[in-house]
């Protein structure tokens, strides 16, 4: 991991920064306190909650000095039951640039 909760200045927020090789990886992290609800954390994931992460995104790339580099967006679902280990799943390319935006 590279970061937590990276802020960007004129808006734009994403949860983890990691690598996975080469690749540069953007995540947001959904939880869930018990996994009898019908839906996965991962459909809580809004349009524009994509847009508030890819302009996160975009900007850190910014503050590299917009390297050639591959990235992706993830979504890792955390579902945690009473008294159960917590159930961790990476959704890895999740959703990629709001359409119309480039990189």
């Amino acid at each position: 991991m590279l970061h937590r909760n990276f802020r960007a200045p004129e808006g734009g927020e994403v949860d983890l920064v990691c690598r996975d090789g080469d690749t540069l990886v953007f995540a947001e992290v959904k939880t869930r306190v018990r996994s009898s609800e019908l839906s996965r954390p991962a459909d809580n994931v809004t349009p524009e909650k994509e847009r508030l992460v890819a302009r996160g995104a975009l900007a850190w790339l910014r503050l590299l000095g917009d390297p050639d580099i591959e990235f992706r967006f993830d979504i890792i679902e955390v579902i945690l039951p009473p008294e159960q280990p917590a159930d961790i799943t990476v959704n890895e390319a999740a959703f990629s640039l709001p359409k119309g935006w480039r990189y």
